[in-house]
């Protein structure tokens, strides 16, 4: 099992890398997870984001998208979806997609697995990137029983 996430448009600031990075050394302990950037629209096209995105997701692999309109799971929440499909073995991996500045495509929404919210808020999608991250940290942590801060 493995974790990808699939963001749209790059990191520009370096603290958001830093970020990143932190989270990327320490989920190495727990699974094989990548980052890949899709290249933003210059236009806000959602679609041509869309077909790109997709072009990513391959067969198997369980998609969960983050959209303002999905379900609000607790950290714990979080921890037990992954769980249960590590421990189901039907998905080969689990694909977490965050769209541009104008969302996701139809297209995408409609491929998606599973529909996240973190809140009714909107956030910069470079924060929600390391966000994720450590959110997917912390599930692994909770996971395992091991100590992590509340």
């Amino acid at each position: 099992m493995y974790i990808k996430v699939l963001c749209v448009g790059k990191l520009k600031e370096k603290y958001w890398s830093d970020g990143v990075d932190e989270y990327m050394k320490r989920l190495k302990s727990y699974c094989r997870t990548t980052v890949e950037e899709i290249k933003e629209s210059k236009t806000d096209d959602v679609e041509e984001e869309g077909k790109n995105l997709l072009s990513r997701i391959e067969d198997g692999e369980y998609v969960i998208t983050l959209e303002i309109k999905g379900k609000r799971l607790s950290s714990e929440g979080l921890s037990e979806k992954i769980g249960e499909l590590m421990a189901e073995g039907r998905a080969k991996g689990i694909v977490f997609v965050i769209g541009g500045s104008e969302g996701l495509s139809k297209n995408v929404m409609k491929r998606s697995d599973f529909a996240l919210s973190f809140s009714d808020m909107t956030f910069p999608h470079q924060m929600m990137r390391v966000i994720l991250l450590e959110q997917i940290y912390r599930s692994f942590r909770i996971l395992r029983n091991e100590p992590y801060h509340k």
